[in-house]
Formats: C-alpha cells, structure tokens, sequence
C-alpha cells in the first residue's frame, strides 16, 4: 500500500485544509484528489501561494469552532420533549429518529446538522433518553429527550384500568371454568 505526499488546494472533509500537507493512498490521490483539483504535488513555491488562503480558512475554522463551542454550552441542560402514539405498553407505533431530533434541535434555535445528532437507533419506546450530540471530538455533549404519549394522561389511565379489567374478568371467567371441570370431574 503505497502513500504519496500531496498539497492541498482545497480543503477535503476528514482529510484537512487548504495548504496541508498529507499522505494518501496512491489510488485515493490518482482517482479523486487530483482529477478533481483538491491537492497538488507539494513544491516550496505552491505551499508559499497557499499560506495566505490557509490563513483566511485557519481563521474561519477558529471563528466557526467558536461558534460551535457556544451551541455546546447552551445544549448541555437542553431538553426535547416530543409526542408520539403508542400502545398501552409504551411501544410507540413509529419511532423517533436522529433527523426528527436535529429538526427539533433546530427549531430550538440551534445550528446542529442530523449527522451531529448520535442515535444508534430510532427511539421506539416511551420514555426519557441521554442524546449526545457531538459536533466534533472536542465539543460534546448530552440533551435529554423525553418521548411521551399524545394521549392525555387520563385517557392512558382509563385505558390501563380497561385493560385491568379486562384481564380481571378473563381470569375470574377462567376460574369458573376450572371450578366447574373439577366439580364435573369429582
């Protein structure tokens, strides 16, 4: 597996920014970063012509890494509370997704992309979650979610004291049954 030196001209996700120097895989450089114009071969006078730009984005990157740590601290005691239909024993009949998370995130004000939102899998019961939310290895956090039911809590506790009910009946019903076979029996 052969590595060649090349020069950013452009900045390349998970790779780094304009003016870095860096090794890749022959095939990753000769298919994609060449063709497409996003590094070079690394020459004194080429690393010189890109120092101002790498300037201009280093300073971006530190004004958006800013800005970034101030949603972090505003998200670490953020609550999400979100409604869902579920069953009586708290399965919901969807789920809750990282995308409906990120929507809410941002309709909360805050500048979070889905794929900073990290969920395993979707939510598919009710209850309360630990959400981290990483926008890069250095700012982390966690937002509590609370997944309830759209039903008012009156009509859940009906519902649960039908259902009780019910299986008290089932079970007395039951119970004849047995008493009746065993008095049929004797």
């Amino acid at each position: 597996m052969k590595q060649i030196q090349l020069l950013l001209t452009q900045n390349v996700s998970n790779l780094g920014i304009i003016g870095d120097v860096v090794k890749v895989k022959a095939g990753y450089a000769r298919n994609y970063l060449l063709p497409h114009g996003y590094a070079t071969t690394p020459t004194k006078g080429a690393i010189e012509r890109l120092a101002a730009e790498r300037a201009v984005v280093e300073a971006q990157l530190k004004e958006l890494f800013a800005t970034q740590a101030t949603i972090i601290e505003k998200l670490a005691d953020f609550e999400i509370t979100m409604e869902r239909a579920a069953n009586e024993q708290g399965l919901l009949f969807g789920g809750v997704s990282q995308h409906e998370i990120a929507v809410a995130l941002r309709e909360g004000g805050f500048d979070i992309e889905d794929r900073h939102v990290r969920l395993g899998e979707q939510i598919k019961r009710l209850d309360s979650y630990e959400i981290p939310v990483v926008i890069s290895k250095e700012l982390k956090t966690n937002i509590k979610l609370w997944v309830v039911s759209d039903k008012p809590k009156e009509v859940l506790e009906a519902e649960a004291a039908e259902e009780k009910a019910r299986l008290a009946a089932e079970l007395a019903a039951e119970r004849v049954e047995d008493a009746e076979a065993e008095a049929a029996g004797e």
